[in-house]
């Protein structure tokens, strides 16, 4: 069960790490338009929470698969 689950949060994070370029090559898209100013500074940081989002997921998966085994 725990290795199900280890696998589990490296499995999210590759898929994760996988989509990264296709949700930059969209955020290049929408901000080549008419997008200005703090919108497009906000914008163009939606690659960078994505990415936390996907870490912070798969690590939280995989500490629950290690604190299951009790290693921590």
């Amino acid at each position: 069960m725990a290795l199900g689950r280890l696998l589990e949060g490296f499995i999210t994070i590759l898929v994760g790490v996988n989509l990264i370029p296709s949700v930059a090559d969209q955020i290049s898209t929408a901000t080549s338009g008419n997008v200005t100013g703090s919108s497009a500074t906000i914008l163009n940081l939606v690659t960078l929470f994505f990415a936390l989002g996907i870490m912070v997921a798969g690590v939280n998966i995989a500490v629950g698969g290690l604190q299951d085994v009790g290693l921590i």
